[in-house]
Order: C-alpha cells, then sequence, then structure tokens
C-alpha cells in the first residue's frame, strides 16, 4: 500500500467516522487518494484509513472516545488564489464546518484547517516591515482570508 512505504505521516484520532472523513478529505484536493483500510471488525467504519493528501501521507485511526481532536493539531493548505481559498472553505465548512479568524476553521468531522492563500506569508514576512505589519493586522480581522484585502493592506489603502 502506497502510505505504508512512508516513514512518517500525522495520525488524527477520530471516535468514528474516520473512512468518511477519509474519502471527504481526498475528494478536495489533487494528488489525493485512499491508500489502506485496515477493519477491525466493522467495514462501517474501519480503525484504520491510510490516505494522501495533496501528496502528504495521513493517518485517521477510529480509536473511540478517549482521545478528542484539538486545533493543536491542524492541516495547513497553502492556496494558490481566491477562487481555491473559497472553494476549499466553502466544502470544509459544508455539513456543520465553524469558521474561526485568520483562516482557521474546523470540519464537520472536529479537524481543524488552516487555509492559506500562498501571497499571505509572502507579504506578512517582506523586507517593508510596517506593509507587512499592516497586512497582518488586516489577517487578524478576517474569518477567511481575503487576498484583495491583505494586499490593499499590504499598500496602505483601506481594506475593502
Amino acid at each position: 500500500m502506497a502510505g505504508l512505504e512512508k516513514k512518517v505521516r500525522p495520525c488524527f484520532w477520530f471516535q468514528k467516522d474516520g473512512l468518511k472523513a477519509a474519502e471527504f478529505y481526498v475528494s478536495l484536493l489533487p494528488d489525493s487518494r485512499i491508500d489502506g483500510v485496515f477493519e477491525h471488525g466493522n467495514a462501517a467504519d474501519p480503525m484504520v484509513v491510510e490516505f494522501t493528501l495533496s501528496g502528504a501521507p495521513m493517518m485517521i485511526l477510529t480509536g473511540g472516545p478517549m482521545y478528542k481532536l484539538t486545533p493543536a493539531a491542524s492541516i495547513s493548505v497553502l492556496t494558490k488564489d481566491q477562487a481555491e481559498t473559497d472553494r476549499l472553505w466553502a466544502a470544509l465548512l459544508d455539513g456543520g464546518g465553524q469558521e474561526s479568524m485568520c483562516g482557521w476553521l474546523e470540519d464537520r468531522y472536529g479537524v481543524a484547517w488552516q487555509i492559506v492563500p500562498e501571497i499571505l506569508p509572502k507579504l506578512i514576512c517582506d523586507a517593508d516591515q510596517a506593509a507587512g505589519r499592516r497586512a497582518q493586522q488586516a489577517m487578524m480581522q478576517m474569518r477567511k482570508i481575503d487576498i484583495a484585502g491583505i494586499q490593499a493592506a499590504f499598500a496602505g489603502e483601506a481594506v475593502p
């Protein structure tokens, strides 16, 4: 199985619905697939699902209620443009997800995500520190990142 040859991969502990979550996640990004499903007597909700998400190996362990998911472990996705940011944001919120601040959200399964347009870290870390601070301040006021708003703040313009 493709995921098993990777030495390191994050593992998310789910109470239930690990396979459903993995199937949903791999539908969101190219170069994503289910690599292996390991049952423990419940074919509808297998114990382990190994999958590749945009080329990165991942694992979900459906282990029951002993541990809870937390934003301390999240999936961060760099997006190319506003259209990709909007598409992922909407898909991850669909069915019960919750928005947070600064590009963070929690999907319907309880996994935390950071949806980050690739331009954001470039602007925030720009050599022009004042412009970078303006971009960061604008980001701190946003839920989903608005690229035009970040760029306007960086340039010293009013944020749309």
